[in-house]
């Protein structure tokens, strides 16, 4: 008998202890949820005008460029970059959402349909979206920097040579790129997610970024939250489009000048979170 006493009271001990520390868990999620509320960090937010989805995209560091060591020279040397949170498109801004912001669609691809990616925007294109989504928004939407693109690309950071996967075999399943796509764009979002529930950061449009570019800016990089050189001739372009698979890495680097129109130069967009 007294032996069942107290493996009963072991066992009463064991079950509040236990009581304790699941009350302990539960109040530190609800205290983690309460502070994400307060800073207003919703992990995803829809702008109401066009649709346009956003992801948040919690800030951290990591290692930058090739670190598969199978990259261009531009792609070195691996760097650390630490990022503060931030929004990015779920997909492409699409020809739909173009028309909403801008009233025409300058795509090449139109038979594509308004869910596919808009095409042949320049830099400069891009930039007049922007200043009139943010007025009628009140919002400071912008490209993505490289840094962020990239950091978004490889799931937050980690080491994924394309957006999702690392293995060549199943880049069809998350890319549309020369093996699938049969040179014409398709509707964003109908291969899977990276990581981050992004889509389409591989192949599909190519995707214009923020900064100037200089092949040797890794060397001078800073750490925190880069934007590139300061100026330049030529704009940074990322994600690839019906290019093979070495082309559609989430380390490649492409460039061209902010005037560019080119039918497979797309874009998304970031939302500094606030």
């Amino acid at each position: 008998m007294k032996r069942l006493f107290c493996l009963l009271t072991s066992l009463l001990i064991g079950i509040a202890g236990y009581g304790v520390l699941l009350n302990t868990a539960v109040a530190e999620v609800v205290t983690s949820a309460k502070s994400e509320e307060k800073q207003g960090l919703k992990m995803e937010m829809v702008e109401p005008f066009t649709g346009i989805e956003m992801v948040l995209v919690k800030g951290g560091c990591f290692n930058m460029g090739d670190v598969f060591g199978d990259g261009e020279e531009d792609e070195r040397p691996v760097h650390q970059v630490c990022l503060s949170d931030y929004y990015i498109g779920r997909f492409e801004v699409t020809q739909a959402q173009w028309v909403k912001v801008m009233g025409k669609n300058p795509s090449s691809n139109r038979d594509c349909g308004p869910e596919c990616p808009v095409d042949s925007v320049s830099w400069n294109d891009v930039q007049q979206f922007i200043e009139r989504l943010n007025k009628q928004s009140g919002k400071k939407f912008r490209l993505p920097t490289e840094a962020e693109w990239e950091y978004a690309a490889r799931s937050g950071g980690k080491d994924q040579k394309w957006a999702g996967t690392n293995d060549k075999e199943r880049l069809g399943e998350f890319a549309w790129y020369s093996d699938n796509a049969g040179t014409v764009m398709h509707p964003v979002g109908k291969k899977k997610p990276n990581g981050l529930g992004i889509y389409d950061m591989s192949g599909n449009a190519t995707e214009w970024c923020l900064d100037w570019y200089d092949r040797d800016y890794y060397k001078n990089s800073p750490k925190d939250n880069p934007s590139g050189p300061p100026a330049g001739q030529r704009r940074v372009i990322r994600g690839g489009y019906y290019e093979d698979a070495g082309s559609v890495r989430t380390t490649k680097r492409f460039n061209d000048p902010p005037d560019t129109v080119d039918g497979t130069y797309g874009f998304r967009l970031v939302l500094p979170a606030e």
